[in-house]
C-alpha cells in the first residue's frame, strides 16, 4: 500500500480526533458543573444560582454543537479511511458505538433541548432531572466510545472467524468491563472535568481582573474550585491504574512513555528529562542529557512492587530470556507462520482439499495470536516514536501537579483571604485554561502514538487497517478539514468570547 496514503490517512484522523478533543472535555465536566449549580438554586430558590446556571449553560450549549460536529465527522472516517480496519473488528468495534449512538446521545440531545430551552415551560424539578440527564448522557457517551477504544488498545471478549477473516465478539461483558477500558474512561472523563474546572475560574478570574461581576465570579470560581480539586486528585488516582494497565497490556508503550532502553529492578520515573537524540535500541549512549528521577516509582507504578523488573526496550525488540520476555523477531517468525497458514487453508478450502485446510486451520489457531506481527519485517517496526511519547507523556503528568496546587489555593484564598487583591493568582488561573488542554492532548498522544504501529494492539498494523483508495483523495479531504475545523475553533472562541464579554448581566 502507498506509505503516502498510510500517513495522510493518520494524519486525517488525528487532526480529526485532536480538534474533536479541544471540544469534547469542556463538554464533559461543564454540564456536571452547571447541573450543580442549577441544585443549588433549586434547594436554596436564590436568583443569583440561576443566573450563574444559564450563564455557563450558554458557553456549554456553544461547545456542545460544534463537539457533535466533529464526532461525526470521525466516525465516518472508519468507514471512509480504515475500511479493512472497520471490517475486520467490525462486529466488536460496532456494538459500543451503536449504544453510544442509540442509548446515550439520544439521552443527551432529547434532554439538552429540554434543558436549554424548557426555562418557565417546565416545572424546577423537571428541568433540573433534564440538566442532570444532560451530564449523564454527555459522560455516557465517552464510556462506549472509551470502550471501543480500549478494545483497540487490548482486544478481548471475540473470536476470529478465520472463514469470514472478521473478528466477532464472544463476550460483551468481557469487552464492556475491560480493566484498559474503564481505567481509560475514568482517566479521560477526569481530563474532562479537569478542564471544565480550569475554565470556569480561568473565565471568573477574568471577571475579578476587570472588576465586574465580583459576586458571581466569586461564586462561581468557588464551585468551580471545589470541583477542579476533588476530580484534579481523582484523575491523579486514575491515571496510576492506568499506567498500571498500560505496564501489564502494553509494555513497548510504558517504555517508550519513560524512554527506559534498559530494562531494570527497582526504576525510578523521570520526574524531569531530556532525551539524548542519538540514542537508540543499538548503541550505548546515555539515555537523557540530563534527568531527575524518583527511585522506585516506576517499578511501583507498573507491577505494585518496588523491586520488579520493569522491561526495557532492547528487551522488548530482542527479548531476555533472564525474565522470560520473548523477542520480537520470534513474534514475527511465528506471525509470518500464522499469515502462511491463513492463506494456505482459504487455496485448500477453495480446491476443496479438506485435510490440507484442517491442517493449515490448526496451525494457523496455534501461532493466531502473533498474526498482526506476520505484517512486520523489522523487529524495530514494534517502536512508538520514543521522543513525542516522552515528552507528551512528562508534560501531561507535570500538568496535573499544577493543577492540583491551582485549585488548593484558589479555594484557600477564596476562603482564607480577599481574592480580589491576588492578582498573580488571578492571572495563572486565566491563563491555565490552555494548560488544561494541553495536557489532554497530550494524554491522548501517549494512548495513540504510544501503541503504535498498531490499530489493533498486536493484532492489526496501521498500514493494514487503511482502505485502499487514491492517496490523492485523502490529501485533498485532509486540508479540507483541516480549514473546516480551523474555520470552526475560531468560530467558537470568537463566539464564546462575545458571550463572556456580555456577561452575566447582558452587558449591564
Amino acid at each position: 500500500m502507498d506509505a503516502s496514503l498510510i500517513d495522510y490517512s493518520r494524519a486525517q484522523f488525528a487532526l480529526t480526533a485532536i480538534y474533536h478533543f479541544l471540544f469534547v472535555p469542556l463538554t464533559l465536566g461543564l454540564s456536571f458543573i452547571i447541573a450543580i449549580m442549577e441544585t443549588i438554586y433549586v434547594k436554596t430558590n436564590k436568583p443569583k444560582y440561576k443566573k450563574m446556571t444559564k450563564f455557563w449553560m450558554g458557553l456549554f450549549a456553544i461547545n456542545f454543537a460544534i463537539g457533535v460536529a466533529t464526532g461525526i465527522i470521525m466516525e465516518f472516517e472508519f468507514g471512509t479511511n480504515w475500511a479493512n480496519y472497520s471490517w475486520f473488528v467490525g462486529d466488536i468495534f460496532g456494538a459500543p458505538l451503536a449504544i453510544e449512538g442509540i442509548l446515550a446521545f439520544f439521552l443527551e440531545s432529547t434532554f439538552f433541548a429540554v434543558m436549554f430551552f424548557g426555562w418557565n415551560k417546565v416545572s424546577k424539578g423537571f428541568h433540573l432531572l433534564s440538566t442532570w440527564l444532560v451530564a449523564i448522557g454527555s459522560n455516557l457517551s465517552a464510556l462506549w466510545i472509551l470502550i471501543a477504544n480500549g478494545w483497540m488498545q487490548y482486544p478481548v471478549g471475540m473470536k476470529f472467524n478465520i472463514d469470514t477473516v472478521r473478528n466477532e465478539m464472544s463476550n460483551f461483558a468481557d469487552v464492556a468491563l475491560s480493566p484498559v477500558a474503564i481505567s481509560k474512561f475514568l482517566h479521560t472523563v477526569g481530563s474532562g472535568y479537569v478542564i471544565s474546572s480550569l475554565f470556569v475560574i480561568g473565565i471568573s478570574a477574568w471577571y475579578l481582573l476587570k472588576g465586574r461581576n465580583i459576586a458571581f465570579a466569586k461564586s462561581s470560581m468557588l464551585i468551580g474550585a471545589t470541583f477542579g480539586l476533588i476530580v484534579s486528585i481523582f484523575l491523579f488516582i486514575t491515571g496510576d491504574e492506568s499506567a498500571h494497565q498500560v505496564a501489564l497490556k502494553q509494555p513497548v508503550k510504558l517504555a517508550a512513555m519513560e524512554g527506559l532502553y534498559e530494562g531494570k529492578t527497582q526504576a525510578g520515573i523521570v520526574a524531569f528529562g531530556i532525551l539524548n537524540d542519538k540514542k537508540n535500541v543499538d548503541n550505548d549512549e546515555n539515555t537523557y542529557l540530563f534527568n531527575l528521577e524518583i527511585p522506585y516509582a516506576l517499578s511501583i507504578l507498573g507491577y505494585r512492587d518496588s523491586f520488579a523488573y520493569v522491561p526495557g526496550l532492547k528487551d522488548l525488540v530482542y527479548g531476555n530470556e533472564k525474565y522470560n520476555i520473548e523477542s520480537a523477531e520470534d513474534k514475527i517468525k511465528k506471525g509470518k507462520i500464522a499469515l502462511e497458514a491463513f492463506k494456505d487453508y482459504k487455496k485448500f478450502k477453495n480446491q476443496n482439499k479438506i485435510e490440507e485446510s484442517n491442517n493449515s486451520k490448526f496451525l494457523f489457531e496455534t501461532y493466531e495470536d502473533y498474526f498482526g506481527y506476520g505484517y512486520l519485517d523489522n523487529p524495530k517496526d514494534i517502536l512508538p516514536p520514543i521522543g513525542l511519547t516522552f515528552y507528551s507523556f512528562h508534560i501531561m503528568v507535570s500538568f496535573c501537579m499544577w493543577f492540583i496546587l491551582l485549585f488548593m489555593v484558589i479555594l484557600f484564598l477564596l476562603l482564607k483571604k480577599d481574592i480580589t487583591t491576588q492578582r498573580f493568582w488571578l492571572y495563572a488561573s486565566l491563563y491555565s485554561i490552555p494548560l488544561g488542554y494541553i495536557a489532554a492532548e497530550a494524554g491522548w498522544i501517549v494512548a495513540e502514538v504510544g501503541r503504535q504501529p498498531w490499530a489493533i494492539q498486536d493484532l492489526m498494523p496501521v498500514g493494514i487497517a487503511a482502505t485502499n483508495i487514491s492517496s490523492t483523495n485523502v490529501q485533498i479531504t485532509f486540508w479540507l478539514f483541516a480549514f473546516l475545523f480551523t474555520a470552526l475553533l475560531i468560530a467558537e472562541i470568537k463566539i464564546m468570547t462575545k458571550q463572556i464579554k456580555i456577561g452575566p448581566n447582558g452587558g449591564h
